[in-house]
């Protein structure tokens, strides 16, 4: 599943960071790499951008970089 897939109150792990060039460069300097833990905090009302929780600090990223990362679920 991608990550703009996932439902509000969620944790997932990232299984791989997509993108091509300085998206995926952007992603993988915020901390966004395979293994690390995302809880997804809020959504905004249409939807972008979304706020989650990675390796203890807040971020928000647009639904297009969210839509390059690549999750699994946690139950």
């Amino acid at each position: 599943m991608l990550l703009d897939e996932l439902k509000v109150g969620a944790t997932a792990s990232v299984i791989k960071t997509g993108g091509e060039g300085r998206v995926r460069r952007h992603l993988l300097d915020m901390g966004i790499t395979p293994g690390a833990e995302i809880y997804l905090r809020k959504r905004a009302p249409f939807g972008d951008p979304i706020e989650i929780t990675i390796r203890g600090y807040e971020l928000s990223l647009r639904k297009d970089e969210a839509h390059c990362i690549e999750v699994e679920e946690k139950a």
